[in-house]
């Protein structure tokens, strides 16, 4: 149903708009309504005419990759954030950027963090135009401020890969930070000082990028072992003092919650698995770094040493924690996509069982299936929730656009999805009448934990039956929200222009919904 010729109404029942950026997208159709006609993209065929036979391919300086890359107005440039708060080279490819002159280019991370405020002063000055990826934080209410001169497109980790395959996006040139390198562009993210763990996440930029540009502070002789970038896929290599800082890899909480009420609710997420079966030998299980989930881990570990079973694996971001079950034997494997801490980085290192991987193979809805759908239970966050279980990650209740998407999107997919949510916070509800913004569907989410009791989606009837003589405090959603209501009063609405900031696709690559411009 059309409302004029700039927006329209999508499945979802939200505004979008019918272009972003001048490129035409597509709307949500409903989940798995989208199938994909044509083939994947693919990057110029090269020759290695074109490539040094000795395999030496270092240039003097990231400057004078930039050039022999081809830099340009308009150019779409890629990073990664394995470093996460401690990323070195993102901005400084754009103070090169800036003094080359550049204007318009097209910043395509996998994800911002606050180090990245630096680049506000680009985006005001015209040489970054726009942001395809997580906005978070200052640069995320910077968009929401209708400050950034393109729009923002947020996507999740499966949905940027999805993206590159599908030609939605072309990168023109990837710049991947390596810890480990040699001079023909095989890297790696396990060794090195500033080791991060896994590069998965530059995994596609590294496939799919016109030029693609190594930087290392850890130059080794050939061949660089283990590869998670293959050289074969790389143009320059270029060797600098640093990296990035592994300890600022440490970002956000990565310790369990000490909160009375957070860790009830984390003890109520371990009971109600285990209540309903999920907890069994040879399970799986993904859960995030954040203090309440680390915490449900903890739960998880005490009741399969009780109960003398192990999980087959665990999916991660990995942390202290996970590592630790797994050189207990409490876990087979670790299918590892990012590393939250440096004992993670050492067990990607050392543990031939703790795996790296991508989002090719963990989270690509356009793929041949992927690892996200053989996950028995996730558990994760969101900032809001409504009456029909549709969950909000990206933005607040104030309206601004303070998060990314990451994997959440992804483990929507997984056999049992459990949002673990305060009832409220700073005195506002989570629970809402409507989400400001649609980041997942409600269909895909099955129980909502809060301190005060569980909700679980009346879809779900196997769950809900299961439990029934548990013991839990199960109550309806709506009755939560009542609950909150109460103790909070009903929270007012957020005040939004007309003017659309950025907009939130789907897995697929469908537009799911609009992050509008906050009301100064």
């Amino acid at each position: 149903m059309s409302i004029n010729d700039k927006f329209i109404i999508n499945a979802a029942g939200r505004k979008v708009p019918v272009e972003v950026n001048g490129l035409a997208v597509i709307p949500f159709r409903g989940v798995g309504k989208f199938i994909p006609n044509g083939n994947k993209q693919a990057p110029r065929i090269p020759s290695c005419v074109e490539y040094p036979s000795d395999g030496n391919k270092l240039v003097p300086s990231l400057k004078e990759s930039l050039l022999q890359a081809g830099l340009k107005n308009g150019m779409t440039l890629s990073t990664h954030h394995h470093f996460r708060n401690g990323d070195l080279i993102a901005n400084q490819v754009f103070d090169l950027a800036s003094e080359m002159g550049i204007k318009d280019l097209v910043w395509f991370p996998s994800a911002s963090f606050e180090c990245n405020v630096y680049l506000i002063k680009y985006l005001e000055d015209g040489t970054i135009h726009h942001i395809e990826g997580s906005m978070n934080g200052s640069l995320g209410r910077f968009t929401s401020q209708g400050n950034m001169k393109g729009m923002g497109i947020l996507r999740s980790h499966g949905g940027r890969y999805q993206s590159v395959q599908d030609g939605e996006v072309h990168i023109d040139i990837a710049i991947i930070a390596a810890p480990c390198a040699d001079m023909f562009g095989n890297a790696n993210g396990t060794n090195g000082p500033a080791a991060c763990g896994s590069l998965g996440f530059a995994l596609v930029d590294s496939e799919y990028a016109s030029k693609v540009i190594v930087v290392t502070d850890n130059l080794v002789p050939f061949p660089c072992v283990p590869w998670q970038i293959q050289g074969n896929h790389v143009d320059y290599v270029v060797q600098v003092d640093q990296v990035g800082i592994p300890e600022k890899i440490v970002s956000g909480t990565t310790e369990i919650t000490k909160s009375p009420d957070r860790l009830f609710l984390a003890e109520l997420t371990a009971r109600f698995c285990e209540a309903s079966g999920i907890l069994r030998d040879g399970f799986s299980f993904q859960s995030g770094s954040g203090g309440v989930s680390l915490a449900v881990s903890a739960y998880f570990r005490e009741i399969m040493v009780k109960k003398g079973i192990k999980a087959r694996f665990a999916r991660g971001g990995s942390n202290k924690y996970l590592v630790s079950m797994l050189e207990e034997g409490l876990i087979d494997y670790i299918i590892d996509g990012q590393t939250f801490d440096l004992e993670g980085v050492r067990s990607m290192r050392e543990n031939s069982n703790h795996v790296w991987s991508s989002p090719f193979t963990s989270y690509n809805y356009h793929s041949k299936g992927n690892f996200a759908s053989l996950v028995d239970v996730v558990i994760l966050g969101a900032t809001e929730i409504d009456i029909n279980f549709n969950a909000n990650v990206v933005t607040h209740s104030d309206g601004y656009l303070l998060h990314g998407i990451g994997g959440w999107q992804n483990c929507l997919f997984s056999k049992t999805v459990i949002l673990t949510v305060p009832l409220f916070r700073d005195r506002i509800p989570v629970i809402k009448d409507e989400v400001t913004t649609l980041c997942g569907p409600g269909e895909l989410i099955d129980v909502v934990v809060t301190e005060r009791g569980i909700a679980i989606n009346p879809l779900r009837t196997d769950l809900i039956e299961i439990t029934k003589d548990s013991g839990l405090p199960v109550f309806t959603i709506n009755e939560l929200k009542e609950l909150a209501e109460k103790i909070c009063g009903k929270p007012s609405l957020p005040k939004f222009t007309d003017t659309p900031v950025a907009v939130v696709k789907w897995v697929d690559g469908t537009v799911i919904d609009t992050i509008w411009q906050v009301e100064k």
